[in-house]
């Protein structure tokens, strides 16, 4: 069988590597010369159809479009920032997350919602959720955002400190993926 063709709807190249290892065997490429539309939708599952929509509006036509958003809920902020979590980081994740959770309840949770659109249009999703809490302090060198301070349930380390290769099995992304792909 050959692989499948997909265009992940996204300028980041980090992306495009961190999706080639969620779905090995996939043709990937980004979206390119492409202005991205909002992010404006209520739930990240909106978000992510926003952006697979709009790659299927101006991608190639003959390619799947995959598309992704995600962020972190904390139980000292009831749950947010959520679906807004870029905008409230503002680039200091780290900061932000140990400041929010300094005195309360250091539970969180990773959430991402992954939409794929066929050549015709038809929606394949999947959702996975990381559990986990804010550390004291943080630790590690690999991932990015608010992998530092996050360790989840079940770890004594962050999510930076397990590596790239732990992150790649176990991440909110990774347990998305494989969603998607048992519904492909």
């Amino acid at each position: 069988m050959a692989p499948l063709k997909a265009t992940v709807c996204s300028g980041n190249p980090h992306k495009l590597e961190e999706f080639a290892a969620l779905f090995p065997g996939w043709e990937l490429a980004l979206l390119t010369g492409a202005d991205f539309p909002q992010e404006d939708g209520a739930t990240y599952l909106d978000n992510a159809r926003i952006k697979a929509r709009h790659g299927r509006a101006v991608g190639p036509a003959e390619r799947w479009m995959l598309a992704d958003d995600s962020g972190i809920e904390l139980a000292a902020l009831g749950g947010a920032p959520g679906v807004v979590t870029a905008r409230w980081a503002g680039g200091d994740h780290v900061e932000k997350a140990l400041a929010a959770v300094e005195g309360k309840d250091r539970r969180a949770r990773y959430v991402c919602e992954l939409v794929a659109l066929s050549p015709d249009g038809h929606e394949v999703r999947g959702t996975g959720v990381l559990e986990g809490a804010i550390a004291p302090a943080p630790a590690g060198g690999e991932g990015f955002g608010f992998d530092p301070v996050f360790v989840p349930v079940g770890e004594t380390s962050t999510v930076a400190e397990l590596g790239d290769a732990w992150k790649a099995e176990h991440s909110h992304r990774a347990l998305a993926a494989r969603v998607l792909l048992d519904r492909v």
